[in-house]
């Protein structure tokens, strides 16, 4: 039977037996204030009603501030799969369940996944993670074959219309049968929002030049789960399908994308047909899906140090030059020195994925030293952290900083789950 994670209690219980320089106390209240703040992040509209789109099951705002001028009502993409890791096994599951349901349902009335159930959002989507989503529904124990089934055929029929397709307006596969962000209105700075990095110094301002690492990464795993699920139902050919389509493209990706000499994943522009140079954790997305070879994990496990600070993970490495100073007024809020906890989460079960669990461990517990510092000294949690500098500010984005937030919360919950709330059988 598949292992369903501990429910909040039971961490908040025997979070003592591994908290190591975590205080137990600070732990407790914090996981309580997640706990208490899921209600305030509960929205439900079961209607279209101005701009927001009606869903048929309440979901988790990213964030929900009291007077705030920048106001959220809807539910993303792929905030939805990293907010749902802390409330599967939980009392919250249902929860995790009906956002799930709410994806598919807007993709049976628009034919993609936008960005979030905003009309004025519809012109892109965000990553793909609904594969992982179904995947961790299913697992944590009470979905059956047949509810497998025709959920992955809604994600097979996704992989197919939007991120294999090469024409107008889902026209993402563009260069040996790899895939980029993209936008309708065929704009650089809306397919970057699409990567949900807006904005990052990855793609110098001309995403739609680029074959995203994490993305096709991320297809790379849609594929994985494809073939899981047709051996699961005996469907032999269809497995063979599915793995045909994965040779291909790690064949692919690593001629493009994998930097031999050193040892690392990059994005490609395939304009100018060379490799970008922003070193990023989108390079560790191959771990993740595992798709690299043990020995390219060994060499990328090298690398990390490039990305680690004191409070975790940075989004890119430090630039050697004000990076901000390239993009003018534009500020990048994807890049160092902030940390983010989906990437967070990407990168610690990459890890683990290659038995890399010392570092793992050591990187999970920086991040919620941050999170609880952070706490401790503002009362809330954040969307985003300084890593390099952990009680100074994260460097803001487009929009005002977020508290709350859905996949902080989520992410540090997970985290507290598998490294605070083991015991060692005896």
């Amino acid at each position: 039977m598949p292992k369903t994670p501990n429910p909040i209690r039971h961490i908040l219980r025997r979070a003592s037996h591994r908290q190591g320089n975590l205080d137990e106390r600070h732990i407790m209240e914090a996981l309580s204030y997640i706990e208490e703040f899921w209600e305030r992040l509960t929205y439900s509209q079961l209607s279209d009603k101005g701009t927001v789109i009606g869903l048929p099951h309440p979901y988790i705002l990213p964030a929900n501030e009291k007077d705030a001028k920048f106001t959220l009502r809807e539910q993303y993409y792929w905030d939805s799969y990293f907010t749902a890791l802390g409330l599967v096994g939980t009392k919250h599951a249902v929860m995790a369940e009906g956002m799930l349901e709410n994806l598919l349902y807007i993709f049976k009335r628009f034919h993609f996944i936008p960005n979030a159930s905003r009309m004025y959002q519809m012109s892109h989507s965000q990553p793909p993670m609904l594969t992982s989503y179904i995947r961790l529904v299913y697992e944590a124990g009470s979905k059956d074959e047949a509810w497998l089934k025709s959920h992955m055929e809604v994600a097979e029929e996704e992989y197919n219309r939007v991120w294999m397709c090469d024409v107008h307006p889902f026209w993402h596969q563009v260069y040996k049968g790899q895939s980029r962000y993209y936008d309708i209105n065929v704009l650089h700075d809306l397919a970057e929002a699409e990567s949900g990095w807006d904005m990052t110094p990855r793609f110098q301002r001309k995403c739609l030049d680029y074959l995203p690492i994490d993305l096709n990464s991320l297809l790379y795993k849609y594929e994985k789960d494809f073939v899981w699920a047709a051996l699961l139902r005996g469907d032999e050919s269809a497995a063979k399908h599915w793995q045909a389509k994965l040779r291909s493209r790690t064949g692919d990706m690593n001629r493009l994308m994998w930097h031999e000499r050193r040892g690392f994943y990059f994005d490609y522009d395939f304009v100018k047909k060379e490799r970008g140079d922003v070193w990023s954790l989108a390079g560790f997305f191959p771990m993740w899906a595992g798709m690299a070879t043990e020995e390219q994990a060994a060499r990328m496990v090298k690398n990390i140090d490039k990305f680690e600070h004191d409070g975790g993970l940075a989004t890119t490495n430090k630039p050697f030059i004000d990076v901000m100073s390239l993009f003018g007024s534009l500020k990048t809020q994807w890049a160092y020195p902030n940390g983010w906890a989906p990437l967070h989460w990407i990168v610690i079960e990459g890890l683990r994925n290659y038995g890399y669990d010392l570092e793992a461990e050591r990187i999970a517990r920086k991040w919620l030293h941050t999170n609880l510092l952070w706490y401790e000294r503002h009362g809330v949690f954040q969307e985003k952290y300084n890593v390099d500098k952990v009680y100074k500010p994260p460097v803001e984005g487009l929009y005002p900083s977020q508290t709350g937030f859905g996949w902080t919360n989520a992410v540090f919950v997970a985290l507290c789950r598998d490294y605070l709330s083991r015991t060692v059988d005896s």
